[in-house]
């Protein structure tokens, strides 16, 4: 029995009720859209990465993926998902960072504290081996000879090569046992893992350039990658204290995924070594 067509032939496809926006609160829009259309209908030119939502108010929104199913009475069903930037964010250029951090201990060598050498200000007391000169300790006493000669002795134990410092031997005095015989500390560390979306390749290409630079703002360049509450500005030496340490990319519809990672140092990141932007 041949069929009868009556209605809309669906010659093209047809927007079916139910169609969902989810916006995730940072910029980023995504839609899923099911359509109904006659088999014959080819479905490359709706499905393709890029293609604009065909809704009025949601031209921004591109194809990213989508799958076809071929129906009886030779209908078929397309769902494409769709993702944008909501032109409110940043012109639709960018959405904000969606940010969070991880704060934990992890050991050190004792000579990289802030307080090793000189005294750092409150709340340390004093500091754990006292500026140079030291004192040359006494034959067969405390320090090893070095050069035929005993080694040189700071506070609490501590114990150096030279009278002006040199290299730092360890802790020899038990008198001080928080200190004897410790080679390391738990230095506090901080780091932030974000995502951001960009809607072009050169947005791309300057964040993968700044990658190993310090900011003494929330941004690098014209990219805001820290939250608002995040520490900003210089340590102790007034070097920047956040470092762009990580950058990774991938397409997502027409659009760029760019997830990263910044350090947070409260001594701050030598200018000398890790480039400022």
């Amino acid at each position: 029995m041949a069929r009868v067509y009556t209605g809309n032939y669906l010659s093209t496809p047809e927007i079916q009720p139910g169609w969902t926006i989810a916006t995730d609160g940072f910029g980023l829009v995504t839609a899923t859209v099911t359509y109904k259309m006659d088999q014959s209908v080819d479905p490359a030119p709706y499905i393709a990465r890029g293609t604009a939502f065909t809704d009025p108010a949601y031209t921004y929104l591109k194809a990213h993926k989508g799958t076809v199913s071929y129906d009886n009475l030779k209908y078929a069903t397309m769902k494409i998902d769709y993702v944008g930037i909501d032109p409110t964010f940043n012109n639709g250029n960018m959405t904000d960072p969606n940010c969070g951090s991880a704060n934990g201990l992890t050991g050190e060598n004792i000579t990289a504290h802030p307080n090793f050498f000189e005294h750092a200000g409150s709340p340390y007391l004093g500091p754990i081996a006292g500026p140079a000169p030291y004192t040359q300790d006494a034959p067969n006493n405390l320090a090893p000879n070095v050069n035929g000669q005993p080694a040189y002795l700071g506070l609490n134990g501590s114990c150096f090569e030279k009278a002006n410092g040199g290299r730092f031997i360890g802790f020899v005095d038990p008198t001080y046992p928080q200190y004897y015989g410790k080679t390391q500390y738990l230095a506090p560390t901080t780091s932030y893992s974000g995502i951001i979306y960009v809607d072009d390749s050169s947005s791309v290409q300057v964040l993968v350039e700044l990658l190993g630079t310090t900011t003494l703002t929330r941004s690098w360049s014209t990219f805001p990658l820290l939250p608002a509450w995040a520490p900003q500005g210089s340590g102790m030496y007034g070097n920047p204290v956040n470092l762009l340490s990580q950058i990774n990319t991938e397409e997502y519809g027409s659009l760029f995924k760019i997830s990263y990672e910044i350090r947070y140092s409260r001594v701050g990141w030598e200018i000398d070594v890790y480039k400022k932007n």
